[in-house]
């Protein structure tokens, strides 16, 4: 008995489906230690940053209250991207029946591209980060020495003069991560939280953080890095990091590295009557982006 198209398409695709999920768990979700995930039922999302108070007035007996405004600074959008990539199996490789083989391939390899871009979309706000031509909600590249504040004057979140991973470079980034201002220029008591390196900077990353003697040297000083608990949550290394030199510290700002899911990524098949072709879909929808620059400190490396 012939087997209908339809039929065709109920049996196969909980097989593809399997695969696929089985595939594309296969592949780390680094975006995951970067961004905070959001949901999202809108093309687009806009987050706007408040400059927040001024120090409060000494209030004499007797006397009103001061009041302040909190006004808006600047807005961050998030326009979502549909990502989507299909397959087709032939109609004469169905009556051959190779589908189970060609199926099975071309599910695995739709799973790594879809999990792939993933990724690479994840980190091109990072490998963008000193390119004033991918700029934030206050106009200025995710990492800059001049981020415009709303009360005049700016603030820095990448060293004045570019620097490899080192003791000092990174003594330096932290101590100027706890000196981070809001809007108001007041001290806003960030602290660095995570090191985010690409492959290259996992061996000095490792001899920085976890030595338990500073690094370098035989003076039997201890790490003051590790011995102050500084950058808690350690380091962690992304793949997709472009720039074998640059680094990223985390920092523990409310409102960073943000994730915004519209549609949660699915699969489905159908059979296309003019060709006879059986056609097999992922899809999904998202956005990568920051809101806060204050969420990390960043700097392209020395070369």
């Amino acid at each position: 008995m012939a087997i209908s198209r339809a039929q065709l398409v109920k049996e196969l695709e909980p097989g593809l489906n399997a695969l696929f999920g089985m595939e594309y768990d296969r592949y780390d979700n680094e975006h995951a230690e970067i961004y905070d995930t959001e949901s999202s039922d809108r093309a687009f999302e806009e987050e706007v940053m408040i400059s927040g108070f001024g120090n409060a007035a000494t209030k004499s007996e007797g006397s009103g209250v001061a009041f302040d405004s909190a006004n808006e600074v600047y807005t961050s959008r998030y326009t979502m991207e549909t990502v989507a990539l299909a397959f087709a199996l032939t109609e004469e490789a169905m009556e051959d029946n190779l589908y189970d083989r060609l199926g099975a391939r071309y599910t695995k390899a739709l799973a790594r591209s879809m999990a792939h871009t993933k990724q690479i979309k994840a980190a091109s706000v990072l490998n963008n980060a000193f390119s004033s031509s991918f700029t934030g909600g206050d106009g200025k590249e995710l990492c800059a020495t001049d981020h415009p504040l709303g009360g005049g004057g700016t603030f820095s979140n990448e060293p004045s003069r570019a620097a490899d991973l080192n003791e000092t470079s990174l003594e330096s980034a932290l101590i100027d991560i706890s000196n981070f201002v809001d809007e108001r220029n007041m001290i806003v008591a960030l602290r660095g939280m995570k090191l985010i390196i690409p492959p290259a900077l996992q061996f000095v990353a490792d001899r920085l953080l976890e030595s338990t003697l500073r690094p370098g040297t035989a003076d039997n000083d201890v790490n003051a890095m590790k011995n102050m608990g500084m950058l808690p949550e350690g380091y962690v290394i992304n793949h997709f990091l472009t720039d074998t030199d640059a680094f990223f510290i985390k920092t523990d700002a409310p409102n960073g590295f943000k994730y915004f899911e519209r549609t949660p990524l699915s699969t489905s098949m159908e059979a296309d009557f003019d060709t006879g072709n059986m056609r097999y879909k992922a899809r999904e929808r998202y956005a990568f982006g920051f809101s806060d620059p204050r969420c990390v400190f960043g700097s392209p490396g020395a070369a």
